[in-house]
């Protein structure tokens, strides 16, 4: 079995106390972490030891001062983070991408924030921000699916079947979430492939948005109209299909291919 260096965890704070020892550009971001997930912030230690805080983060300026605080935080049973100290951590906090409800955390163990930071900002490329809007429709569903499939199995064999690339419900669709009461009814039947037409005027692969980068990894099957360049086409799934279009030819959605996506090519004037 492979082992990993630590265990995620979303620790739910709403309402509670949590320390948060010291000033600066160190610990302010510790505190509007500990805000946006809800708790309620302590600056002093004394009291954050008699009222019984669990959640410690220390961001001293002086090394010697957070070992201290460290020690006595956690002897009073508390779990404790020290900024740039993983060696001192009982926790670390990752690089979060926020789709509320849905949260993707990135975490290298205190290795490297910046890593994670990066790591992060290519997946906000990628994830559609309707993904929150999927999570709570799915929600919402819930009696629907309950009700047209009872037994726990076929419902996950449904859920599974609807999330898979191409699927009405595929989660790096935008729209995935317009279509979740329709399927959790049933009234959906079998879906030919998703079709997205797309017009580049541009050969740099910068100037694509971030729509069409992400469609062009995520793309079975792309299909060309004109002399689309390689730069971009590289930008596209390794293992993706491509087929030229006929002068005219205009093809509709193609039966289990997943995503199909139409590449124009109309350099600008």
């Amino acid at each position: 079995m492979s082992q990993i260096a630590s265990l995620p965890l979303f620790h739910q704070i709403a309402g509670q106390q949590v320390l948060v020892l010291g000033d600066g550009p160190a610990a302010e971001p510790k505190r509007r972490l500990v805000e946006r997930a809800g708790g309620r912030i302590v600056d002093d230690l004394p009291r954050a030891i008699d009222e019984g805080v669990r959640l410690a983060f220390i961001a001293y300026e002086d090394a010697k001062a957070c070992e201290v605080a460290a020690i006595n935080a956690r002897c009073a049973g508390m779990l404790v983070n020290v900024v740039d100290r993983p060696e001192l951590c009982d926790f670390t906090t990752p690089s979060i991408l926020d789709r509320d409800p849905l949260l993707v955390a990135i975490g290298t163990g205190g290795a490297s924030a910046g890593l994670a930071k990066h790591v992060r900002l290519r997946l906000e490329r990628v994830l559609p921000a309707t993904l929150g809007a999927l999570a709570r429709a799915l929600e919402a569903a819930r009696p629907l699916l309950r009700a047209r499939l009872p037994e726990g199995p076929d419902r996950r064999r449904a859920v599974d079947a609807a999330m898979a690339e191409g699927g009405p419900l595929d989660p790096f669709d935008p729209a995935s979430h317009e279509r979740v009461v329709a399927w959790a009814e049933g009234a959906l039947g079998a879906q030919a492939g998703a079709l997205v037409d797309i017009t580049l005027t541009s050969a740099e692969p910068e100037d694509l948005t971030l729509r069409q980068a992400r469609l062009l990894g995520e793309a079975d099957l792309l299909l060309l109209d004109g002399a689309v360049p390689p730069a971009i086409l590289a930008r596209a799934r390794a293992d993706a299909a491509r087929e030229i279009l006929a002068a005219g030819q205009e093809p509709g959605p193609v039966a289990g291919s997943g995503l199909t996506l139409i590449l124009r090519w109309r350099p600008a004037a």
